[in-house]
């Protein structure tokens, strides 16, 4: 993804390829407010790794530095590119990390650090870190992943707790299957988790979005939730949640040619869609080169002007057609709408046969505009919160 465009504005009509993503931070921060509902007592952690899905972490750690209890990223550079930009709250790096030199930034930028190996139990012994540090240690309860086996839990927890610079230890877990609400492995996991951390103290943390909407009982001190911040249902079945969040991202572009073709055409790479009927075809400016996806099947939805239209012939590298003969009015220029309010991204990937996840984060050479509020906040390291 470029750079953004701007807070407010962004490209302006006329200024080359009109393919656009845009960022609604007011949508973002409604989330949330609901994950924060959905999270009781709970703090969150709001999960903003990986470019924040593709949304841009910077803008979106700042457009929630005034209510979020902390951010997740995935390793220890994206959490220095938080720290940068002025965010103090708790960061926490959930792959942990990879080599002890990077305890010294670790120490010195206050960071969190999930610990799910006994390399890094044996690093931190030794290498002291002078602040206190909070730690997560992590237990691999079914997802089968990283983590310390349950019946070693114990052991890691009491070998992390003997260190005299460690504040706080976070016990915590992540479910596998928790986006299934039919699935028994996620309540599986729970009382795995359960039953080897009875009676050791700490926080606890094993809820994702799927979750926090799906396992109340699984919330914690902390909640991990990522792709409802940004307004998408982890579920892959329609389900509720869906209209209380807000997309936070709209994808468009716009119609750059429609012609005619007679019945027995084809369309596309492959000539593998050929027309039935007389057939009017709109050409969008944008493909799988930007991240929409390759494999969209024909009849995925695209919205323009008010209603879905089809997705038709093999999407290209910057251009994908679609069948505008039942939408006679839609004219060159006209936008296109491949995601967003109208037309949820569950949908496209679904018909690309993959997860929102993977569109969100592969966007790419997309220009991204952002609308909404944002609050800069200058770093004092003497006030990051651990």
């Amino acid at each position: 993804m470029l750079p953004l465009t701007g807070i407010s504005g962004g490209i302006s009509k006329g200024m080359g390829r009109p393919a656009i993503a845009t960022i609604n931070l007011d949508a973002l921060r409604n989330n949330y407010r609901i994950v924060q509902q959905l999270s009781g007592n709970g703090q969150v952690m709001a999960v903003v790794k990986a470019d924040a899905y593709g949304h841009g972490a910077t803008a979106c750690a700042t457009a929630l530095a005034d209510i979020a209890s902390g951010f997740a990223v995935a390793f220890i550079e994206e959490a220095l590119e938080l720290r940068a930009a002025g965010i103090k709250q708790p960061i926490l790096l959930l792959e942990g990390f990879f080599d002890p030199s990077e305890l010294e930034m670790i120490d010195q930028y206050r960071l969190d650090t999930v610990i799910h190996h006994q390399y890094q139990i044996d690093a931190l012994a030794a290498h002291p870190c002078k602040h206190p540090v909070r730690l997560w240690l992590k237990m691999d309860s079914g997802m089968g992943r990283v983590g310390f086996a349950p019946e070693n839990y114990r052991k890691a927890w009491e070998q992390l707790n003997n260190l005299s610079f460690v504040k706080d230890i976070v016990l915590m877990s992540h479910f596998a299957c928790a986006d299934e609400p039919d699935s028994e492995h996620a309540r599986q996991q729970l009382t795995t988790f359960n039953t080897y951390t009875h009676g050791l103290p700490g926080e606890r943390s094993f809820c994702n979005s799927a979750g926090l909407v799906a396992l109340k009982e699984a919330q914690g001190e902390w909640n991990r939730p990522g792709l409802l911040l940004y307004g998408v249902s982890p579920f892959s079945q329609a389900h509720g949640i869906q209209q209380k969040i807000k997309p936070v991202m709209e994808l468009s572009s716009a119609i750059i040619s429609i012609k005619a073709i007679p019945a027995g055409s084809s369309v596309g790479y492959g000539s593998q869609w050929i027309a039935r009927r007389p057939t009017r075809i709109g050409v969008v400016a944008i493909g799988y080169a930007d991240g929409y996806p390759r494999h969209a099947i024909n009849g995925t939805p695209v919205f323009i002007n008010g209603y879905r239209v089809p997705l038709v012939g093999r999407v290209s590298m910057d251009m994908l057609t679609v069948d505008l003969t039942d939408l006679p009015d839609v004219q060159i220029g006209d936008r296109a709408i491949l995601w967003g309010d109208n037309l949820p991204i569950n949908e496209v990937a679904q018909g690309a046969g993959t997860i929102p996840y993977q569109l969100l984060c592969n966007l790419n050479r997309v220009p991204v505009q952002y609308h909404g509020i944002l609050i800069p906040e200058q770093l004092n390291f003497d006030q990051v919160e651990i």
